[in-house]
């Protein structure tokens, strides 16, 4: 009977523990060894001997520097566990829209026998065997550490700085979300951004640089699909795996998703000013997504939190484009107010994100926008970024 190793004790592990018998959890917020309600062992992470364990799989979290990981002589991630499984595998990737397209891919194929899960929140421990098709939102945790699982479909969205402190290096998270790619097999399909067309595969690569690209690819009317921005590239995305798969295009069934709150929520407060819930933005990328979609107006724009290692130079570089004053808050608010002396861009240095909006609406005209979209993530004064958005839909309900 192999010793299996689980590194975290959270969603992913917990799900995987039906699947061992002899298991001990490692966990570097466990201060003293206990037994769970399922009589599994949690100890301190410093108790790990590699000499002891058989199999060692990560919470996808967990970063390569961790001390466990170093030691860790058998490491396989979630995804190795699940390698021979019969289910048809699409994996969905990048840096921003991943589960938007997971989700309306779902919504698509799921009168085809599919079932989604991965990052978007249900571990593959809790999704059926039977099930024909897995959608899985993939990061770049995951396949940083996935040795033996490749996908039969894998759907890649352009890659933009994220995640720096995790992986170490733009190059290195680059490359954990390429990896895939380079270990699929004849037979297989990548539809990926035509910036990595010479990577080498087996695998069959169809490329694309833009919304235009796939629609014409695909034999996708665009003018059809009622998603426009980033969110037409997420649903043609999605349209086009259908289209390989099944050789449909839904028209009708596309438009019919409705889309998450925390991504381009337009709310308007009593005075019918508009104020916009891009909470979910949490990289440079998304929120000069979220800009663009208001170029032609005023914004007024919440930024901070975070920013996890990120040079934002492109963002202010962007910034100085567009017609801003922002409003900065969380853990790195005095350097986005460094940057925003530097870049010559009216800033409000604030205390939260309730001051924040209390500034705004002393400022906000009714023809401007008043936008979250912090280019950072939110745990550094948040449990999420939906309590943050919460928070944000919250107040303007008051004014």
């Amino acid at each position: 009977m192999p010793r299996v190793s689980f590194f975290g004790y959270g969603g992913t592990t917990k799900a995987l523990s039906d699947k061992f018998k002899n298991v001990t959890f490692y966990d570097d917020k466990c201060t003293k060894p206990f037994t769970d309600e399922n009589g599994f062992k949690v100890k301190p992470s410093n108790e790990f001997n590699p000499k002891y364990s058989d199999l060692e799989i990560p919470s996808p979290g967990i970063p390569p520097h961790n001390p466990l990981i170093k030691q860790a002589r058998n490491l396989q991630s979630e995804y190795d566990i699940f390698t021979d499984t019969k289910p048809l595998k699409i994996w969905i990737s990048g840096t921003n829209g991943k589960t938007t397209t997971t989700q309306m891919m779902q919504h698509l194929l799921e009168s085809y026998g599919s079932l989604a899960g991965g990052n978007i929140g249900t571990p593959l421990a809790k999704l059926s065997l039977d099930a024909k098709i897995w959608i899985l939102e993939t990061s770049s945790f995951t396949t940083h550490y996935t040795k033996l699982m490749t996908p039969n479909i894998y759907v890649l969205l352009p890659i933009n700085p994220d995640h720096l402190s995790w992986h170490g290096s733009m190059q290195e998270y680059e490359e954990a979300k390429l990896k895939p790619i380079r270990s699929m097999q004849e037979g297989e399909i990548a539809i990926i951004p035509d910036v990595y067309k010479e990577i080498q595969s087996d695998a069959h690569i169809i490329t694309y640089k833009d919304e235009n690209d796939l629609a014409f690819y695909f034999g996708i009317d665009s003018q059809k699909v009622k998603f426009k921005g980033a969110f037409l590239a997420d649903a043609l995305l999605a349209m086009a795996v259908e289209k390989i798969l099944f050789d449909k295009i839904n028209y009708d069934k596309i438009n019919s998703f409705v889309l998450d709150p925390h991504r381009q929520e337009e709310l308007y407060d009593a005075q019918q000013r508009l104020w916009v819930n891009d909470t979910k933005a949490t990289n440079i990328d998304a929120s000069i997504a979220a800009l663009k979609r208001y170029k032609d107006k005023k914004v007024h724009l919440i930024l901070g939190g975070d920013d996890k290692g990120v040079n934002l130079s492109e963002l202010f570089e962007f910034l100085k484009t567009c017609n801003v004053q922002i409003y900065n808050i969380g853990t790195n608010k005095d350097k986005l107010s460094e940057l925003a002396k530097t870049y010559k861009i009216i800033f409000n240095k604030c205390a939260n994100l309730i001051d924040a909006i209390d500034i705004i609406d002393k400022n906000l005209q009714k023809d401007e926008v008043a936008l979250l979209s912090p280019a950072a993530a939110s745990l550094d004064e948040f449990s999420s970024y939906a309590a943050r958005g919460n928070l944000f839909k919250e107040e303007i309900k008051k004014l």
